[in-house]
């Protein structure tokens, strides 16, 4: 084709930056600005446009439809575009919105040398002779019962066993067993008969009124059943996060937490597990939870309440026949410190209130069974003092 209109059409510049032949003048502009459009300061693309189309004929029909098309401004700010090639798309890159606090980076903490004290625990504890071993929770429940009546006795024998020996909580568990652990017949035997039987559990008192009010929420609510979750078991009156974790492990064979008791709860501060000296169960709960691995959360609640109850003891423990005594931190520490004398400013007072753990939301329950404790009888006759007389001497 030879028209006019197709020899001038060929001198159209292209988006790339190059020119058909017949337009050299146009070439040497696009090279020079290509070459400065590497600068940061290079000239616009706007600027480009202009300066090449005030240089091309304008007879052509093409070339005018050219000339109208505009370039929209940008709305952000120009990047400086490659030298030839494709055009490259174009990221915008967003960042977040800093509020004003920077990330803290969480190291895993755990203590140093916690894996060979736990295996030295475990091999003083392979004889399985502890009282929890043979009367714990684990023990108390009758075999050949429904499976609801065994969570439910389960429940029980760890309500019973808070501020009780274990062998005591045993004997409990037996008798109401012959008498018949069931929550209806909990709710059919009267407060007397029922404090007959769980006596002398420490609060016998209190943990009636908790067996009886426990076990109208259980038919109330969940059919004589006990719930399957650590918050609905802590709705329970007299149940706390420490029996409802045994509960959910024991009767629901589920591990939602570590039932840290005062055992689990000394001998962890006692060895150092803790990344700081805890105050409560609770706490020690938490803490120990963020470290230890979760597969060895159901075995360390009868490890070390075992390990308390034969090596680790409250007041002098046996440090020199305990495996880590070279590695425990509180080793030969913990001897009862010497006992004031009578009437010294340290002697504890005769009236002063004795301090007594328990769980969460049951201190004004323990008061009341403190203040109910039986005291010496006092006669309701007054003292008569004997009159001196003198004897006549004979």
């Amino acid at each position: 084709m030879t028209s006019p209109y197709f020899m001038q059409s060929r001198s159209i510049i292209t988006r790339s930056g190059s020119q058909s032949a017949g337009l050299s003048s146009a070439a040497s502009l696009g090279s020079k600005l290509a070459n400065r459009g590497r600068d940061p300061g290079a000239v616009k693309e706007e600027d480009v446009e202009e300066r090449v189309s005030e240089q091309r004929p304008t007879s052509s029909p093409t070339r005018a439809v050219l000339q109208q098309v505009t370039v929209q401004p940008k709305t952000d700010k120009a990047l400086p575009q490659p030298p030839h090639g494709r055009r490259r798309t174009q990221l915008k890159v967003e960042y977040d919105k800093d509020d004003g606090v920077s990330p803290i980076k969480t190291e895993h903490w755990e203590p140093p040398d916690w894996k060979n004290q736990l295996g030295f625990i475990r091999e003083m504890r392979s004889g399985r002779d502890a009282p929890v071993d043979n009367m714990g929770a684990e023990k108390c429940y009758d075999t050949e019962a429904p499976a609801h009546v065994k969570r439910f006795q389960v429940l029980v024998s760890l309500m019973l066993s808070s501020q009780t020996k274990d062998e005591v909580t045993s004997a409990a568990m037996q008798r109401l067993r012959a008498h018949g652990c069931t929550v209806e017949n909990i709710l059919t035997t009267d407060d007397e008969t029922l404090g007959k039987l769980i006596y002398p559990v420490g609060f016998w008192r209190t943990k009636v009124k908790y067996l009886k009010l426990t076990s109208a929420m259980l038919q109330k609510e969940f059919g004589g059943d006990i719930p399957n979750t650590v918050e609905g078991l802590v709705r329970l009156p007299g149940v706390g996060p420490k029996m409802a974790h045994l509960a959910m492990d024991i009767a629901w064979d589920q591990v939602s937490g570590i039932g840290v008791d005062t055992h689990v709860h000394r001998i962890s501060n006692r060895l150092g597990w803790l990344r700081k000296l805890t105050k409560n169960p609770e706490d020690t709960r938490k803490a120990l939870e963020e470290w230890l691995p979760r597969e060895l959360w159901s075995e360390i609640n009868w490890l070390l309440v075992g390990f308390g109850q034969q090596v680790c003891l409250p007041v002098n423990p046996l440090c020199s026949v305990c495996l880590n005594q070279h590695s425990c931190p509180s080793a030969h520490k913990n001897a009862p410190p010497k006992r004031p004398k009578g009437q010294s400013p340290r002697s504890p007072s005769p009236t002063a209130p004795i301090k007594i753990k328990t769980e969460p939301g049951q201190e004004a329950d323990v008061q009341d069974e403190t203040i109910k404790k039986e005291s010496p009888p006092v006669s309701p006759f007054p003292k008569r003092r004997r009159a001196k007389t003198k004897m006549d001497s004979s």
